[in-house]
């Protein structure tokens, strides 16, 4: 077996705004398994300053453990569980080489399904997000996600109400992503806002690692709260459950790049469901390689009739994206020609 690593960098059509900043621009590492015979592509694509794996020297980590990975045959879980995005690109590319394009078979991965997405609304000014909702809007998606926490909160509730005016729970769900945003003290009073306009969840209210603050808020808040970035570097098992127990959140959210690689993933989708917490995933910004491998682990795990929105619409951010079997029709991803 033979693993060759390239380091590739993919460029927004727009800025892509957080909380945390503005991207313009994605850097990844493709990996290349070969047997002799056949060739399984794989993305590591981690988060700068927000993946528990973005490290300095990155790259000679990556190619230590394709070197075991070569010299074995096998991914050693146990020595990647705090490397989530490398641990993901070679779940991929050696499933890739197993299987062929479809990763699992699925419904969704034979082409026969679509799977359910929410349109994503990036940080911007308040006109800019307004057009940007009435865009995701006109191409048919009925589950909106505004990012907010970048320009005044009061500019962003005005956001929402309008929407809320025009759309009903029923007819339009919207959730709203914070990446920490708020302090714990001005948290509460901005969920119970945001509550009375019948949103779905919230995404992260406060930074990660408030765990006493964010069980408070879980507790006592009327709008259901998700977690995402309080996942990440959360790798051991034991950690995990602690973590669900404390906070006890109403969802979680994952991406695989941040969240352990596949195996990572199932392990939190499993906890979560013993405890009846909700959960979805999403693609954190990878490229259709890294989408393409989370839509179809995403159609293994929750089956072949999901209903929850997922946050798969990353595929159309790029100028120079890698082309892959993928197309959205509406609010749905599909794979086209597998």
């Amino acid at each position: 077996m033979k693993i060759t690593v390239q380091e590739r960098v993919f460029h927004f059509r727009q800025p892509a705004g957080t909380s945390r900043g503005v991207y313009t621009e994605r850097k990844s590492w493709l990996l290349s398994v070969s047997d002799g015979t056949a060739v399984g592509v794989g993305e590591c694509a981690p988060l700068p300053q927000l993946s528990c794996d973005d490290l300095p020297r990155y790259a000679e980590v990556l190619r230590r453990f394709c070197d075991d990975v070569e010299r074995t045959g096998a991914v050693d879980y146990e020595a990647m569980r705090n490397y989530p995005s490398m641990l993901f690109g070679l779940e991929t590319a050696l499933l890739n080489l197993r299987c062929g394009a479809r990763l699992f078979d699925t419904a969704f991965s034979r082409g026969e399904v679509g799977i359910p997405m929410n349109g994503l609304v990036w940080m911007g000014s308040h006109d800019e997000m307004l057009r940007r909702m009435e865009e995701k809007l006109a191409q048919g998606f009925r589950c909106i996600k505004i990012k907010i926490g970048a320009i005044g909160f009061d500019e962003e509730l005005d956001l929402i109400r309008r929407l809320r005016q025009r759309f009903s729970a029923d007819e339009v769900e919207i959730r709203v992503d914070a990446n920490g945003a708020f302090s714990p003290e001005e948290a509460f009073g901005r969920l119970v806002s945001l509550s009375q306009l019948d949103l779905h969840s919230i995404e992260q209210p406060i930074r990660a690692g408030q765990w006493a603050d964010m069980a408070m808020l879980c507790r006592e808040s009327p709008l259901p709260i998700a977690l995402d970035e309080e996942l990440i570097g959360v790798n051991d098992p034991a950690q995990k459950a602690q973590l669900l127990d404390i906070i006890k959140p109403q969802y979680i959210i994952l991406k695989p790049s941040l969240h352990g690689g596949m195996r990572g993933c199932r392990e939190w989708i499993d906890m979560a469901s013993e405890r009846a917490v909700g959960s979805w995933m999403t693609s954190a910004l990878e490229s259709n390689v890294g989408l393409n491998a989370i839509a179809q682990l995403c159609s293994a795990v929750y089956g072949d009739h999901i209903t929850m929105p997922q946050g798969l619409g990353t595929g159309q951010l790029f100028t120079d994206n890698i082309p892959m079997p993928l197309e959205v029709r509406g609010e749905q991803l599909w794979i086209i020609d597998n």
